[in-house]
């Protein structure tokens, strides 16, 4: 009775609770995680309240809010938008291109910094209303813009990015961020090749359907949205380059924009994804709790048991595929397994931390065009009425969605190594 009422083993029980709600309701997890963590450290553990709080990880929160604020700014002037406007205008009428077009459209405006859930939100709207136009199956195009925004979401100046370099630095995996975005670029334009040639790209290029795509002139390109691409172009460059801390730089970017009435301070600042960041921080804190406590050496060891060293790749990634399909990536799985890895390769005995850590990293993010990710569920909530069934759009997608979570788990199998620079 006493080891299971032990700091440790509760720990772990409060990350089972977490997981299970991230799973079965839509509360925000941060805020559980939190009130777990106080409990199980203060009560249970005899901590401090100061010893807790030192755990908040304050340095990941500024560099998410920097990042975020920044292109929510842009997105607010209209910026964002006057570029998305232009995509169909490359397609030449021809109703084929347009899957392609939004695919590279969504993984350029991820991977340079908003990250899929901002990019889907900007283009989706435009890419499902060109694709009822143009006669482009709804399943095809939702699949292309969410897999386009998904393989630029682990970029290194992405919110999601900078979370898992975060959550893989907590193992000792430091410098590897452009390896898990290279995994995660190739497994995503992998699967959309696929679903091109299987959900109906083929029948229109057979066709050869010239339409006109534009749904809308594109908004004018003013002086502000070009000064704030040359504030972007900057802050990019800066952060690869320069080594710039990317949310303090992105705080001094939005403050220029927002000081010259580039953009406005109160629809940047409400555009900040506030749940999400209140979700990564507060499981943070408790990932903290469980390290000190011994709750992650338990949970490491739990892993062990469904898993060797040399299917240790391919089962985390089916593992944590399965559970992003219902829960947060960047939230819930990066910041609770990531920082496991090198403990569990030296529980297992063998196999490398890196490509466990890739493992996760593309298994937890290619189930995410699943309508129960907000990927998957913005591409459908921006489709048109009366485009298509809605339920069988669903469907197809949560299907798919399911597929990816075995798709991942051979993929990490067969070539992760590959990419374990």
């Amino acid at each position: 009775m006493q080891a299971l009422l032990s700091p440790a083993s509760l720990s772990l029980a409060a990350l089972i609770v977490v997981i299970v709600f991230s799973l079965t309701s839509r509360i925000n997890v941060g805020v559980l995680a939190v009130a777990l963590a106080t409990g199980v450290a203060v009560l249970f553990a005899r901590w401090k309240p100061d010893e807790l709080a030192a755990l908040f990880p304050s340095s990941l929160f500024l560099t998410l809010v920097g990042v975020t604020l920044l292109f929510s700014a842009a997105q607010a002037n209209g910026t964002l938008e006057a570029i998305a406007g232009r995509i169909t205008a490359l397609s030449g009428g021809h109703a084929s291109m347009l899957p392609i077009l939004f695919f590279l459209f969504a993984l350029c405006l991820s991977c340079v910094g908003p990250g899929g859930a901002a990019a889907t939100a900007l283009i989706a709207p435009l890419a499902m209303a060109s694709a009822a136009r143009a006669g482009v199956p709804m399943l095809l195009m939702a699949l292309a813009v969410g897999n386009g925004a998904n393989a630029g979401n682990l970029s290194p100046v992405t919110s999601m990015g900078i979370v898992a370099q975060a959550s893989m630095a907590k193992a000792g995996l430091l410098g590897h961020g452009m390896a898990a975005f290279a995994a995660s670029f190739l497994a995503h334009t992998i699967v959309a090749v696929a679903a091109y040639l299987l959900f109906g790209g083929l029948t229109l290029l057979r066709k050869g359907r010239d339409v006109d795509a534009i749904v809308a002139p594109p908004l004018p390109m003013s002086a502000k949205h070009w000064v704030t691409l040359v504030v972007l172009a900057i802050w990019i460059l800066g952060v690869i380059f320069l080594g710039l801390q990317p949310g303090l730089s992105g705080f001094v970017a939005a403050a220029f924009l927002i000081a010259l009435k580039l953009a406005d301070d109160g629809p940047a600042v409400k555009g900040v994804p506030w749940n999400v960041i209140m979700m990564v921080s507060g499981v943070s804190v408790l990932i903290g709790v469980m390290d000190k406590t011994g709750g992650l050496e338990m949970f490491t060891t739990a892993l062990t048991k469904i898993m060797t060293p040399t299917t240790a790749n391919g089962a985390l990634a089916f593992v944590t595929g399965v559970i992003s399909t219902y829960s947060s990536t960047s939230g819930v799985v990066y910041p609770a397994f990531l920082p496991t890895v090198a403990d569990l390769a030296q529980k297992l005995g063998g196999g490398s931390a890196l490509e466990m850590a890739l493992s996760i990293c593309v298994g937890a993010a290619l189930v995410d065009v699943s309508p129960l990710s907000t990927i998957g569920a913005l591409a459908i909530a921006a489709t048109p009425p009366g485009a298509t069934d809605m339920r069988k759009l669903f469907r197809g997608m949560l299907l798919w969605g399911f597929a990816m979570a075995l798709v991942a788990a051979l993929f990490c199998q067969l070539f992760i190594h590959f990419f374990a620079w």
